[in-house]
Formats: structure tokens, sequence, C-alpha cells
């Protein structure tokens, strides 16, 4: 048979861009290479904890290199931490609820309280090298970002359908079968979904760690965050212009570069009987699913590896035994377990007790300043909280179900939300001291801008998430708008709404501290609360203040942990549980 047009331009395309394509990953692979031997020379150098930063546009390729590093490498430590600590609390009973309520507290926690402790430990675990602040900074990014994922992987195995759960049991899967077979794959869309805000709140942890004062140690770091913290600190707003520039170029191209094929791969991970007419698209995942040495070698490599691992697993008794989805395990505590709680209590005791000697030394004007901060305080969260929630809930129903709609807004609300909040600050301070206002109302726009991420996100995903045969179902049956929002919308997005309620609340605590005290060139701004009083004491090295606060702030989360949300989780795992 005779091939005519054998150069055509279609045919000439698809035989040379996976050539193409091939050689821009071997290219993307080897910038990777020489971007870690770059950073390990530079973390392996001498300690220079006051780096001089250079207000020079020359100067941002690299600094963006460094907090791109940085953010990763905490991106990467927070997703593990998040499946191992969701994975441990929704299987175990006995923990559940303790892991919960500190998850609750610690996601609350202004970044700043970590900070003088975390500093000073890694400079004295790591000394003689950079790598010790370094570490120490990753660490404080990582306590940006790892919260809201521990919420969404621990809320996406409570909300897995019972069916399914029992389709794992008849065909014996293994532990490490039904984590990689079914709960990762459902948690897929709420975790990239939530990455998305993880990194913009590693944006925001970013700006105020890599300059951190406080009592007689400073360091500052150079990185995108000092960058714009010297250029506002001096006044020199071209730079500062330029600096948020590149922040926002960075969010774009990482919004199109990974956000944007992830959230295409994910969709086909939703839970639906019939399959969707309007999918996600993604020209990135289109290219490299075309690529053969990315199609080819990791599933070689993968396939050599799950192999042993599955035929051995194949021959345990959890594989050869089918075990009721509700039957209990009944396991008596082993002697090593009790000898680690013994220690564990033990440690805590000597903690607690060596705080409430530190304690002693705070006065009770002090303490009359901190009650009224915390009202203060508590009162802002709130209405933050409330406000976000009047407008992402209809706006991210109305994108996570509009596949038009989620083509023009979904790309441009990635954006706004994976830049930093701290970039805009200083804008935002300068417009309020033009106008002659305080700190008083301005800290609540300013905790906004790190609340509604969390909840819009959320509720996207949630409603991406409802199966389209439901949404058919509702059309058919003549729903009315009321009927779509208390029968379908509201229940199918309600573990995700609550998800993104928790953390945005934790989200506006950590707020506080920037949006309730700032330092602008050489004036500072301050309205009373209990972020103001950890950023002012952090300044003078207070570290009682620092404690006390933190421990207010604990005290208020578990009250709304007990009374608020953790029944509305409950009602979650039970009435808006998806059943087949």
């Amino acid at each position: 048979m005779k091939v005519q047009h054998t150069f055509a331009r279609s045919l000439v395309a698809a035989r040379t861009w996976p050539v193409v394509i091939d050689a821009g990953v071997a290219a993307c692979g080897l910038a990777i290479f020489f971007a870690i031997v770059s950073t390990g020379k530079y973390w392996l150098s001498k300690p220079a904890p006051i780096a001089e930063i250079s207000h020079s546009i020359g100067a941002l390729p690299v600094y963006a290199f460094y907090s791109i590093v940085r953010i990763g490498l905490a991106y990467l430590l927070s997703l593990i931490f998040a499946v191992a600590y969701g994975y441990i609390a929704a299987y175990n009973p006995r923990v559940e609820p303790w892991m919960v309520a500190v998850l609750d507290i610690l996601q609350s926690i202004p970044v700043l309280s970590f900070l003088p402790p975390v500093v000073l430990f890694m400079v004295a675990l790591i000394p003689g090298h950079q790598l010790g602040i370094e570490m120490a900074v990753i660490l404080l990014i990582f306590t940006g970002q790892v919260w809201n994922l521990a919420f969404s992987f621990y809320s996406s195995l409570k909300s897995i359908p019972r069916e399914m759960l029992e389709a794992s049991r008849i065909y014996r899967y293994s532990a490490w079968q039904r984590f990689w077979q079914l709960e990762m794959p459902f948690a897929a869309i709420g975790l990239v979904w939530n990455s998305i805000v993880s990194v913009a709140g590693g944006w925001f942890a970013l700006i105020a760690c890599e300059i951190s004062p406080f009592a007689n140690y400073t360091y500052q770091l150079p990185g995108l965050g000092s960058y714009l913290q010297v250029a506002t600190n001096s006044g020199d707003y071209k730079a500062l212009m330029f600096g948020i520039g590149a922040v926002i170029l960075i969010v774009v191209a990482t919004d199109q570069l990974l956000w944007r094929p992830l959230i295409a791969w994910s969709d086909k991970f939703k839970f639906e009987q019939v399959e969707s007419a309007d999918r996600v698209t993604s020209p990135i995942l289109t290219l490299l699913r075309r690529s053969n040495l990315l199609s080819a070698l990791p599933g070689r490599v993968w396939t050599s590896i799950e192999e042993p691992i599955y035929r051995r697993l194949s021959r345990t008794t959890e594989c050869r035994v089918v075990h009721p989805v509700d039957e209990e395990k009944s396991s008596r505590p082993t002697l090593a377990l009790w000898m680690l709680a013994v220690a564990a209590v033990a440690v805590v005791a000597w903690g607690a007790l060596q705080a409430v000697i530190m304690l002693q030394s705070v006065t009770w004007p002090d303490l009359k300043l901190l009650f009224e901060g915390a009202a203060a305080t508590f009162l802002r969260v709130n209405c933050a909280l409330l406000i976000s929630a009047a407008w992402t809930i209809p706006v991210g129903v109305a994108i996570g179900l509009n596949p038009k709609l989620s083509r023009i807004v979904q790309p441009t609300a990635q954006v706004l939300a994976s830049i930093p909040a701290t970039a805009f600050f200083p804008i935002i301070l300068i417009g309020l001291v033009k106008i002659g206002g305080g700190l008083g109302i301005g800290s609540i726009a300013l905790m906004l801008l790190g609340t509604q991420w969390y909840i819009l996100f959320n509720v996207i995903a949630g409603a991406m998430s409802i199966p389209s045969d439901l949404r058919e179902v509702s059309s058919l049956y003549r729903f009315t708008r009321w009927q779509r929002w208390t029968k379908l919308i509201l229940p199918g997005i309600f573990p995700y709404l609550i998800t993104g309620m928790v953390t945005a609340s934790g989200g506006a605590w950590n707020a506080s501290v920037y949006a309730e005290y700032s330092h602008l060139k050489d004036s500072t701004l301050q309205t009373i609360g209990l972020g103001s009083e950890i950023s002012s004491a952090t300044d003078s090295g207070r570290f009682p203040i620092i404690l006390l606060a933190t421990i207010m702030i604990s005290l208020m989360v578990v009250t709304m942990n007990r009374l608020v949300w953790r029944r509305l989780y409950r009602l979650a795992e039970t009435k808006y549980k998806l059943e087949g």
C-alpha cells in the first residue's frame, strides 16, 4: 500500500515532538542536578547569619532561586508529614482525638511563636555551617504549609465511601495496595488544591523568616523575602515593585508548569459512576504525556520495585483472609509502648514545669494586656472567617461546577492565591498611613489575605468532586435553586468546606502577627491583639510573653475545636459522607 503525503505537517510534528520533549526533560534534569550541587556548596559553607542584601534587580534571579529551594524542600517535607500524620489519625481511634486536637492547636500558632526556639536549636545543632540557619528557615516554612495538607488528607480518608473499603477487603488488598490504589487516589483532588494554598502559606512564612531580629540575635538570608523587607524598610519602592513582580512571575510559572498539570491529572480520580463530559485540560500535561522518556522509564522502574513487593504481600495473612470493615482489632499495648508512654509523660511534665517557672516573670499589667489582646484578635479572626466564607462559597461552587467559568477564573484565582499576602502588606500599610488610618480595622483586611484562599480552594475541590451523575439527576428532576444547594451542593462540599474553615482559622491566627504589628521604614504600626504582643515580644526577646500568648491561642483553639469543629467533622463523616 502506498503512503501518500509522507511529509505532511501533522506526521512530521508527531514524529519530531517527542524527541524535542525528551531533550527538554533531559535539560530539566541537568538543571536540577546543577541546582542541587550549587545549593549543597552554599549550605556547607561557613555560616553567614547576616548576608548583605543588594537592591540591584540583577540579584533577583539568585534570590529567587534560594527562596524556591527553601519552599520546595519545605513542601516535600510537609507532604510526607501530612500523609503520615493523617493516615495514623484516621485509622487509630485511640489516638485520633488527641492527634486532631494537636493539629488544631499547631496550625493556629503563629510562625513567630516557633521562630526563636527553632532558630537557636538548629544553629546549635549544626554549628559551623550555613546549613543550620537554612534548616531553621525550612522548618519554619514547613510550619506554614503542613497543617491544611494534613487536615485535607485526614478528612479525605474519613470520607471514603463504605462500599469502596468493602471492595478493598473483598479483593484482599494489603495496606500498601489500599494506600496507593484507593486512599491516595481518593485524596488526590483535595491534596492538589490544598498544595496550592500550602505553597502560598510557604511564601507567607518565607517573607517573615528570611529576616528575623529577636533579642540580641539577628539573621538575614539572601532571598526574595529579605529583598522585599529591605526594599520596604529603606523606602526603595522601585525595588519593592520589581521584587513583587518577581514573585508574581514565579507564581504564574508555577501555576502553568506544575499546578495546572496536576489539577488536570487529578481529575481522573473523581468518584463517579458516569464519566464527565467536561474534563480539565493542560497543554503542559499533554506534552509530557507524549514524552517517550517519561512514559517508559518511570513505569519500568516502578514495576521493577512494585512487583516484588506485591508478590511478597500476597503471601501474608492480611492478603489471604477477608476482614469485615467493622471488625475491631483488639490489641494490648506492649511493654515497649508503655515505656515510651511513661517517658513521653515525664518529658512533658518536665517541660510544663519549666514553662511555669518561666511564666513567673509575667506581671499583672502584662497579663491584663494579653487578655484584652486575646479578645480583640479572637473577634478579628472570626470576622475575617465569616467575610471570607460569605464570598468564597458561592464563587468556589461556581468555579468548580462551571467548566467554562473555571477556564477563565480558576488560573487567575490560583495566581492570586499563590502570591504571598505578606508581599502586599507593605503596600496596604503605606495606603493606611496615607489615609491616616490605623491597624484596628485594617488588620481584618490584612487577615483576609491570609484566610480566604483556604476556603475558596477547598470549596472548588469539593464542587469538582461532586459526581457528574448526581448533577445530571438534579437537572433531570428539575431541582429548584434552593433544592440544588440544600440537597446536592452543600452536602457535597461539606467535608471540604469544614477543612477549609479550620485551616482558614489557622491562617487568620498566623496572619494576626503581621496584621497587628508591622514595621514601616523607621516607624512601627500596631494595634491591640495577641499577634501584636507576640511580635513585640519577639523583637525584645521576652520569651515568657511569647509563651503565654501562645498558650492563650492554644486554649481558644481547643475550645473552638470541642464546641464547633469536632462536631462538624463528625457530621461530615456520617451524614454527608458520599455513599454509592
